[in-house]
């Protein structure tokens, strides 16, 4: 019973109990402090950073791609402070680990080397404008439209409601959709003894009849006129050109236009499943 008694009194109770709570009260006043000064820079860079960007003559996806990566260097730089003051007000000897050979050389060849990479990547994304904000991209096995572009990684939203993490150094070719004109193509499938003639000024007619209600279109539809597919099928093919982002709209109207005035003027179609819309 002496024995615990002494070593209790040798522990300074008070004296660590003292060391605590002034090591929570600062870690509060710390973490009051960076919240203020987080709001304050987040103000800061929304009436000064964001009405800069805005100046450039720009896109308005490019100017939100180039706001949405300065704010994450910017939180980066913050949070690396806060970890830092933290760990400093424990008492961890941050310097002494960042100076000891054996950690420094893990973070630099396992970590550092891999964020690096990321931040190079990204950087180069940005300056060769490979993609901006609401972009519709293929990237790998990714499919979807650019959700944001940051200092390390990009994400990207697919169709199905999926949001993707793409780290920048994993990105090597990208197939952006949303440069350019894009394709709708329109296969009608046909029977070998369909009127092709006929069905030509059909389609023409549907073209001439309905092409100004669709400002998306750019210029005029290409009657290719029969082609054999892959699988032997027998097609009347007509390509569309439009402003991206509405292939699937104008493709999936104008077969409705195509079938509804094959079929009105006598002409019969078989039924084919085949994917219609391509990229230029």
């Amino acid at each position: 019973m002496k024995i615990i008694t002494k070593y209790i009194e040798q522990l300074q109770i008070e004296q660590i109990a003292v060391e605590l709570l002034s090591k929570v009260v600062s870690l509060i006043l710390l973490l009051i402090f960076f919240t203020l000064v987080k709001r304050l820079l987040d103000y800061l860079f929304d009436k000064t950073i964001i009405k800069s960007i805005k100046l450039y003559r720009q896109s308005e996806a490019r100017q939100k791609t180039i706001a949405k990566l300065l704010h994450n260097i910017m939180n980066y730089t913050l949070y690396f402070f806060l970890i830092y003051w933290i760990l400093s007000i424990l008492g961890v000897p941050i310097s002494s680990l960042l100076a000891g050979a054996g950690l420094a050389g893990v973070a630099i060849g396992l970590g550092a080397q891999g964020f690096l990479t990321d931040v190079v990547n990204g950087f180069f994304i940005l300056l060769e404008n490979q993609f901006e904000v609401g972009d519709s991209v293929v990237i790998g096995l990714v499919e979807g439209n650019i959700s944001s572009v940051g200092i390390r990684t990009t994400q990207v939203r697919g169709f199905d409601g999926t949001l993707h993490f793409i780290p920048n150094r994993n990105i090597t070719v990208v197939s952006n959709k949303s440069r350019g004109d894009m394709r709708a193509q329109i296969d009608i499938p046909i029977y070998a003894h369909t009127d092709l003639d006929k069905m030509m000024v059909v389609i023409k007619t549907v073209n001439k009849d309905h092409l100004e209600d669709f400002p998306e279109i750019v210029g005029s539809p290409n009657v290719l006129g029969p082609q054999t597919l892959k699988t032997g099928q027998l097609v009347f093919r007509i390509d569309i050109f439009v402003q991206n982002g509405n292939q699937s709209k104008v493709y999936s109207q104008f077969y409705q236009l195509y079938q509804e005035a094959l079929i009105s003027s006598g002409i019969h179609l078989p039924t084919i499943n085949i994917n219609p819309i391509t990229k230029l």
